[in-house]
């Protein structure tokens, strides 16, 4: 009977077929311990000398690292390892030789390792970490499909920037100008204007010539969009979704958690409701724990985002920024017209912000305003205005970075190791 490693459970004290690579070994004169993957997991599989033929023992002893087999045997409890099972190994089928794989169990630098992405991605903790990024995406996917939202997919080539900047990928149209997507954001108020609830999954561009361990040049959004909905609400909706991301992952990847050894507590601790201060707070906050060179209206960088985020042991909002460090659509406080109604959202550990949010200008006029401080006055932008002219209403949003998501939650350092081949200032290979 074939079956997969996740489902040997499912098999105990059953004879099962596994395909699977070898990812490590080690052996003596009478017992071969074989390291087994198959895509869904790890297993051991032990091959006693004495239980098999001369020539399975040979075959065992002789495999090499990555070499793709048919492994048949026993499933049995294993109470040593976190999984709890192994296979009791009765025949071995060599499906491929692998030869001089380049990825051994020494340490190896993370050029190396980048340069190898294809390889490395089949190691214990980069499969782990994959394994979260999925169960990331299911939770979202369910999240919202519970509360009644409907998909909706933007475009990734756009005619306009979304945020205003000149951080944009430009690529030729044919015979016009376009460029990747930043953000599927002014797609999303539209089809919010049709469906009321709505949220994308996609891939966004930043043409921003980083470094850091927090970005990326290619990375994913979750960007929800809802008709009717005030800033205080959204907030209330962003805490809830990231609360019960974290209860997703935490209820589902508890192997994978525990190879990245990664510290439940702080994860059990992400509960609705999170703390909020507001930008006037942070800055004396920040003042407070000698950054006394940040002024009002400056933006925060990663050190003052930490700064912040450790006085909270859950993720905390950041509220009502200056307008002039804030994208052009963002809804005014009313009777304080150079703040706007929006939050940063700062993950705890030092992860820095992993959701922006805002209430979106809905007043025409204001909107116009808005176009003409930030010189947004091409034909391109006409049909985001008319969304104000045809029954406009309060409505509200946020994107959430996965990467950036799946690094806090998972535990990582840095962003590179969360998406399967990423893309950074010096890499587009592999």
């Amino acid at each position: 009977m074939k079956t997969t490693i996740s489902q040997v459970a499912n098999h105990l004290e059953q004879t099962v077929t596994i395909g699977a690579w070898l990812s490590n070994k080690r052996s003596s004169g009478k017992i071969a311990f074989l390291q087994l993957r198959d895509g869904t997991g790890f297993m051991q599989g032990v091959v006693v000398k004495s239980d098999v033929s001369e020539e399975i023992f040979q075959i065992a002893k002789g495999l090499t690292q990555e070499t793709s087999i048919y492994v048949t045997g026993k499933i049995v409890e294993d109470t040593r390892s976190k999984f709890g099972y192994e296979m009791q190994v009765s025949g071995i089928e060599v499906i491929h030789e692998s030869h001089d794989y380049p990825i051994t169990p020494k340490e190896h630098g993370i050029e190396f390792l980048m340069d190898h992405r294809h390889l490395w991605l089949r190691s214990k903790k980069q499969h782990a970490v994959m394994k979260i990024r999925n169960e990331i995406i299911r939770a979202t996917y369910n999240f919202f499909n519970e509360n009644g939202y409907v998909k909706i997919d933007p475009p990734i080539l756009t005619g306009s920037s979304a945020e205003g900047t000149t951080e944009l990928f430009h690529t030729k149209y044919f015979e016009e100008e376009a460029y990747l997507s930043q953000s599927g954001q002014l797609y999303m108020e539209a089809a919010a204007m049709a469906f009321g609830k709505v949220f994308s999954f996609g891939p966004t561009f930043r043409a921003e010539k980083s470094k850091t361990r927090r970005h990326l040049i290619e990375f994913w959004m979750i960007e929800p969009e809802m008709a009717f909905v005030t800033h205080e609400e959204s907030l209330e909706i962003q805490e809830n979704y990231v609360s019960y991301v974290v209860k997703s992952v935490l209820d589902n990847c508890q192997l994978e958690l525990d190879i990245l050894e990664r510290d439940l507590s702080k994860l059990e601790n992400i509960t609705a409701p999170f703390p909020r201060i507001s930008y006037d707070d942070a800055i004396t906050l920040l003042k407070e724990k000698g950054f006394t060179d940040i002024e009002w209206g400056e933006d925060f960088g990663a050190p003052h985002e930490t700064a912040i985020a450790e006085d909270f042991d859950k993720p905390v909002f950041i509220t009502n920024y200056p307008a002039e460090i804030k994208a052009f659509y963002m809804k005014p406080v009313p009777d304080r017209p150079e703040v706007v109604l929006c939050a940063d959202l700062i993950a705890p550990e030092g992860y820095g912000e992993i959701i922006g949010g805002s209430q979106r200008i809905d007043d025409l006029e204001l909107m116009k305003e808005r176009y003409e401080q930030h010189g947004l006055t091409g034909p391109e932008y006409k049909w985001y205005q008319e969304l104000r002219k045809y029954g406009s209403v309060p409505h509200s949003g946020f994107g959430l970075g996965l990467e950036r998501t799946v690094a806090w939650i998972s535990g990582v350092d840095h962003v590179r190791e969360t998406i399967p081949f990423p893309r950074l200032l010096n890499r587009l290979y592999p």
